[in-house]
């Protein structure tokens, strides 16, 4: 194995968390997150003769994890046509420090925001991608990103204002 190869694949092992964090924003689910990461990774592997150097490997990935979520949605509408969905376990946590609430009150409203929206909020504010490498991701131009996280930040800070005391 060759020197770049190795240090490509030590490149994307820490990514891990970054794309993790990303896959459960659109996800929602832990166990969906891991799964969609797990997806994305073959893929990315299978396919790393079609990465270009002069791309940024976690805009890239990035794109991958995401275009594995829409084939997955895909999949999930066509099979909830089919069967009926099954009842959803609530999570059971004790949520008595302030940090734990603090941070369920952001997922909570993250959560609340249309994917598009979601998606971009992931990408720039907590990935940290610039408004390009973002739009590229996300195949969208500069100009409907940033209006995506307008409206975003709008929604956020709106539900984050009513909920604290």
């Amino acid at each position: 194995m060759n020197q770049t190869l190795v240090s490509t694949r030590a490149q994307i092992v820490a990514l891990l968390p970054r794309l993790r964090r990303f896959a459960r924003t659109l996800t929602r689910h832990r166990e969906d997150a891991d799964d969609l990461v797990q997806l994305a990774l073959e893929r990315a592997l299978s396919r790393l003769a079609q990465w270009r150097p002069d791309e940024r490997l976690d805009g890239w990935l990035f794109g991958i994890v995401r275009n594995a979520w829409i084939d997955e949605v895909r999949v999930r509408q066509r099979w909830n046509r089919v069967l009926a969905p099954g009842e959803e376990a609530a999570d059971v946590g004790d949520a008595t420090a302030e940090g734990i609430v603090d941070r369920l009150s952001i997922e909570t409203a993250l959560a609340g925001l249309p994917e598009e929206q979601r998606s971009a909020v992931a990408l720039v504010l907590i990935e940290g991608l610039s408004y390009k490498e973002a739009a590229h991701v996300l195949e969208i131009p500069i100009g409907t990103l940033t209006s995506r996280l307008a409206r975003a930040r709008e929604a956020l800070q709106s539900v984050l204002s009513v909920t604290d005391p």
